[in-house]
């Protein structure tokens, strides 16, 4: 915080309204937004209403962390130190008025962190699941995958604003706690998409040796890409921040007392959550619409009743 300058809120700010714009282009695109209503059709049941929106809050939420320090750092500016020259102002230098910001920013970055990982741990479990799936008769919201995402979840949205409340009293810690809380699991649950990277082609093949038709084998091909993709986003996205976070726990902090290391971590991550979470949206349509292509080689009333984003409802004809 104290050590960021104002450019990479500014970058994070942009990035953040970047998403949103591209989250409300696409539900435009979808269905004129009939997807979001809390009724949405036949299958807008608890699940459904649960992923669709967190994943609606968790862009807003980071967009006003991002966006509230940015003013503040703008407004403050740099400040000269000595021995160790022009730095961005200190958190002890600002007012009253805007030190009485940080923590509500830093728990609004927390529960939307909380509601990113509860996306992220939902895809994990859907896909290992599919992959794993014995018979296409296997019910989704019966299996294991689906109470472990539902733990997980209720962890994520606990954990994360409780160690943010706990570390209050001593900014500078938990700014870093909450960095390290957040990194820890999306580390954890990005290495453990590497299995269901690692086990998709065996899947893509076995679709081939059954007869599939071309096009169902290139979309799932794609998906594979895309999922790729997206791992590799989120390990720029929260390795970053774990290195910022972990450096900040230490009694000396090497790292985030170098400016350059700060802002050059800090927009690597801004980057890899801007891009993951458009992947996220694209992959979730993209499925959307192969639903039925998939009704005979991979039960896709599974894919249907678990992809809650856009939630169950025809795209507009054009």
């Amino acid at each position: 915080m104290s050590h960021t300058s104002p450019a990479t809120y500014l970058v994070w700010t942009i990035l953040s309204f970047l998403s949103g714009a591209f989250l409300v282009f696409h539900l435009w695109s979808f269905d004129r937004f009939k997807c979001v209503r809390w009724s949405s059709g036949p299958y807008s049941g608890a699940f459904k209403r649960v992923m669709t929106y967190s994943y609606l809050l968790c862009i807003p939420l980071i967009a006003i962390y991002s966006l509230g320090f940015c003013i503040i750092k703008y407004r403050q500016g740099f400040t000269y130190m000595p021995g160790h020259g022009v730095m961005p102002t200190p958190y002890e230098l600002w007012p009253q008025s805007d030190r009485d910001l940080i923590f509500p920013l830093y728990l609004v970055f927390a529960v939307g962190w909380s509601l990113e990982m509860v996306t992220h741990l939902e895809e994990l479990c859907f896909w290992l699941f599919l992959v794993n799936a014995r018979t296409t008769q296997q019910d989704w919201f019966r299996s294991w995958y689906f109470r472990t995402w539902t733990v997980g979840s209720l962890a994520a949205v606990i954990y994360m604003p409780l160690v943010t409340i706990f570390t209050r009293h001593n900014l500078p810690k938990c700014e870093a706690s909450s960095f390290l809380a957040g990194s820890l699991g999306s580390l954890a649950l990005t290495f453990l998409f590497v299995p269901v990277l690692w086990k998709f082609p065996s899947l893509l093949q076995n679709l081939r040796n059954e007869g599939a038709d071309i096009a169902t084998v290139a979309r799932l091909t794609k998906f594979h890409e895309l999922n790729t993709l997206r791992v590799i986003c989120r390990f720029i996205f929260v390795a970053p921040l774990f290195i910022l976070g972990f450096d900040g726990m230490r009694p000396h902090q090497h790292l985030n007392e170098n400016m350059v290391v700060t802002d050059t971590l800090a927009v690597l991550a801004g980057v890899g959550c801007t891009i993951s979470s458009m992947l996220t949206l694209v992959v979730s349509i993209a499925l959307l619409f192969s639903g039925p292509r998939l009704q005979t080689h991979i039960d896709s009333r599974r894919i249907r009743n678990r992809y809650s984003f856009p939630a169950e409802s025809k795209p507009r004809s054009k």
